[in-house]
Order: structure tokens, then C-alpha cells, then sequence
């Protein structure tokens, strides 16, 4: 075989941890092995029915044709009225790009801002994909770490004292994935300050905003004044509160002119998301608040359920999740992260994501969208394991 000179900003992309841990569970499932999986950040429960009625009625429809490249006027619409009630945020539909994902939304528009040698500030623990699209765009990864004793915040003289005229865009993602934690108005005040000094782009992730389990509000940053606004592109979707992670509908909203970008890029990647997925979209955004009122309930039950369990082994440490559906904790005890995920899932068939991949070695992150049988199931079997292993 001739030697292949690959793409160099390509040949370095590390795979998704978590999607392999996954098929690597889902094969040994197929095998016959009853795995417990606290791996994959999916909802266990179906798409409502009402929103599988409506992609089966657009079918029926034969709504099933090309759709403008960043989705059709009606779910846009849509979107500008989700963010205005649920965020105070006003957008036209000509400031909205709808994309095979949230996961999509935020490629696209790193791949829109980043030029070779741009600065792109993420906090760490990081979801997995960040430091992967800046590296793809040319982008300088700069980390900033955190540490439970800090509740896995950043904090704006850490902010402050990594900017450099290089720096682009300030990631942030709350609630987060791994940590589960939140930030409170207050707390983004001083760092949407810091980035309109500065003038820094911020992406925000705010795709688990439906998943809190505190009593303090969510805020978009995008939310606080008109500066930061027009510096803000505020990324969700409906995979996990629709529990649509195969529809494949995430979305974003910011200035007009990098819309249009966005819109450019899409036109000659990935085209239209699927029609069929944006009548279903239409559907999800009418899910009333009662609905997230049931759906928080029984996950902080199963939050609870995967922490006092935790809290019997002895070791390991962890901060209370205040939303998403992780549980970020240290394992470090057992040795190195990745070889102990292995191990677990090999000796006791529970699949949980290493820490590196967030940035965090000796942690690993346990999800609890799973139900209550197998979340009691994989935790019997985890202290079972962390007793042999003490």
C-alpha cells in the first residue's frame, strides 16, 4: 500500500471515548453479556409519542424533499420562540442555523471562527468533542482548569489571566458534561464582562438547561445585555430533553453575519438536516414546562439512587451533580482511569467513560440515564468490584 499523506489537522483527531466505550458495550451485549451501561449520555425512555406521530404524519405528507441548508422557516420560527420564552432572548429566524445536532451546531461554528494559530479557552473537565474541533479548525487549545474544590467552575481572574491577544472564544457549558455543574447569574456576570473587554466570542453549550436540580434559575449568558449578546452564539437541541439523540436536531443562534456563514458551510457539507426530523422538531418545541416538571423528578431520584450507593465506597469522591445526568467522580484509588474502565467493564460488564477523555485523569463519569433497576444492578455490581480491588 503507498504511503497516504493524510490531512494534517486530521490525522492527530482522537476518537470519541464515549462512543466507543458504548459500542464496545453494545458488542459485548450482542455477545449475550448482561452489561450495565453508564456510559452513553442518552435518555433511556422513547421519543414522546406525539413527536414520533408528527414525523409519521410528514412521511405520510411526503414531506420528504430538500429543506433549506439550515432548516425550514417554520422550526426556525419555532426556535426564536423557545428562546424568547424560555431565555429572554430575541432572535429572527435569519440569526437561527438548524444542524444534524448540537454536536454539528458547535463544529460549524468553530470551524466558521477559528483560524490557524486562534486561541479557543475551555475549561476542563471538557466534553469529550471540544479540543477535537479545534484542532480540526487549526485552533489552539488552552485549558483551564478546575477541581471540585473550586465546584468545577472557572473563576474570572482564571479567565482574565489566560486571555491573550490570541484568544478567540471562551466554551462554556452549563450544566456541564462531566460535572453536572451550574452557573448562577452572578457567576457569569463578571465572565461575560471580561470576554466584551476583551472581545471574545462565547459559544454557549446549553443543551442539559431542561436538566436542574436546584432551585437556582438557569441563565444564558446571551441573556445578560446587548454586548455579550452580539458576542454569544447560544447552541441547543432536543436530544436529550425530547430524548431525540437519533432525530439529530441541534440548533444555533448569534449574530446575523456568522449565521450566514454557518449557512454557507452547511450548503456544501451536510446540506438540509433531515426533513422529517425538523417536522418532528416543530412538535418537541411545544413540550410544555409540566412535562420537564416529571422528567427532572425521576432523574435527581436516580441521582440520589447512583450517589448514596457511591457514598459506600470507600475512596471516592465526587461534587452532587446540580444538573445534566453525570456523576463525575474520582476513582483514582483504583489507578489509572482508562485501565480501570476496562477492568470494570471486563471483569463486572459495567461501562462507564474514563476521565481523560475529559481532561480529568482519575476520574471517571458514571451516567444515570438508566433506570432505577439497572442503576441499582450496576452499582451492586461496581462495590462488589471496589471491594475485591481496596
Amino acid at each position: 500500500m503507498p504511503l497516504i499523506r493524510f490531512n494534517r489537522r486530521v490525522k492527530d483527531v482522537e476518537g470519541s471515548s464515549t462512543l466507543a466505550i458504548t459500542a464496545r458495550a453494545n458488542e459485548l451485549k450482542a455477545q449475550g453479556v448482561d452489561v450495565v451501561s453508564f456510559a452513553a449520555g442518552e435518555p433511556d425512555f422513547d421519543t414522546p409519542e406525539h413527536i414520533r406521530s408528527a414525523a409519521i404524519a410528514a412521511i405520510n405528507a411526503g414531506f420528504t424533499r430538500y429543506t433549506p441548508s439550515v432548516g425550514t422557516l417554520e422550526l426556525r420560527e419555532a426556535i426564536c420562540r423557545k428562546f424568547e420564552q424560555d431565555n429572554g432572548l430575541k432572535y429572527t429566524p435569519a440569526q437561527v442555523a438548524v444542524s444534524c445536532g448540537a454536536k454539528h451546531s458547535i463544529f460549524n461554528i468553530i470551524q466558521i471562527l477559528v483560524d490557524d494559530g486562534d486561541e479557543v479557552l475551555i475549561p476542563a473537565p471538557y466534553w469529550v468533542s471540544y479540543p477535537e474541533m479545534v484542532k480540526i479548525a487549526g485552533g489552539v487549545n488552552v485549558f483551564l482548569p478546575t477541581t471540585a474544590a473550586t465546584g468545577f467552575k472557572i473563576t474570572p481572574a482564571q479567565l482574565e489571566k489566560a486571555i491573550t491577544p490570541r484568544t478567540k472564544i471562551l466554551v462554556m457549558n452549563s450544566p456541564s458534561n462531566p460535572t453536572g455543574m451550574l452557573y448562577a447569574k452572578q457567576e457569569l456576570e463578571p465572565l461575560a464582562a471580561l470576554c466584551v473587554r476583551h472581545n471574545i466570542f462565547i459559544i454557549s453549550d446549553e443543551i442539559y438547561e431542561k436538566f436542574i436540580y436546584i432551585p437556582e434559575p438557569f441563565t444564558s449568558i446571551a441573556s445578560l445585555g446587548k454586548p455579550v449578546n452580539d458576542l454569544t452564539i447560544t447552541v441547543n437541541g432536543l436530544s436529550k430533553s425530547s430524548a431525540m439523540t437519533g432525530w439529530r436536531i441541534g440548533y444555533c443562534a448569534g449574530p446575523k453575519d456568522i449565521m450566514e456563514l454557518i449557512k454557507n458551510y452547511q450548503d456544501h457539507s451536510t446540506s438540509n438536516p433531515c426533513s422529517i426530523s425538523q417536522k418532528a422538531a416543530v412538535e418537541a418545541l411545544k413540550e410544555t414546562e409540566e412535562t420537564f416538571v416529571k422528567i427532572r423528578a425521576e432523574f435527581q431520584r436516580r441521582r440520589d439512587l447512583m450517589a448514596r450507593a457511591l457514598d459506600k465506597i470507600a475512596g471516592v469522591k465526587y461534587v452532587l451533580p446540580q444538573g445534566a445526568f453525570y456523576l463525575f467522580c474520582d476513582f483514582s484509588r483504583f489507578g489509572a482511569s482508562a485501565q480501570v474502565a476496562k477492568r470494570i467493564l471486563d471483569e463486572v460488564s459495567v461501562a462507564l467513560i474514563p476521565g481523560e477523555s475529559f481532561g480529568a485523569p482519575g476520574f471517571v463519569r458514571l451516567s444515570f440515564a438508566a433506570s432505577v433497576e439497572r442503576i441499582e444492578e450496576g452499582m451492586r455490581r461496581l462495590t462488589q468490584w471496589a471491594a475485591r480491588n481496596s
